[in-house]
């Protein structure tokens, strides 16, 4: 089980995007493409048979995990995450400093 999924919220802690927040768009391995964070420039050529246009584009690149920490509404702040069985026996994710479960 991963700390951080796809669709949480997140916050950068560390980097150019510090303390901008966004939503995990999608997990490649040990990065995640966060929504309007770590925004790169790349040059595409056009591609006519897929109706796709050239020029310069702006997308969001990946960013590595350890420069993420799930965000706590609550808190109003990052906070770290930790593991907790719950007595059903499914494994759910818990904040460190509260105990309150991120997953419903």
């Amino acid at each position: 089980m991963k700390r951080i999924k796809k669709g949480d919220q997140v916050i950068v802690i560390t980097g150019k995007y510090k303390g901008q927040r966004g939503d995990v768009v999608s997990m490649h391995d040990e990065r995640a493409v966060v929504s309007n964070v770590n925004l790169v420039k790349r040059h595409t050529k056009a591609n006519p048979q897929a109706n796709q246009p050239g020029g310069i584009v702006e997308r969001e690149a990946p960013i590595h995990l350890s420069n993420l920490m799930l965000y706590n509404p609550a808190a109003s702040r990052g906070e770290r995450v930790g593991f907790k069985s719950l007595d059903d026996g499914r494994k759910v994710r818990v904040f460190r400093s509260s105990g309150e479960v991120v997953d419903i």
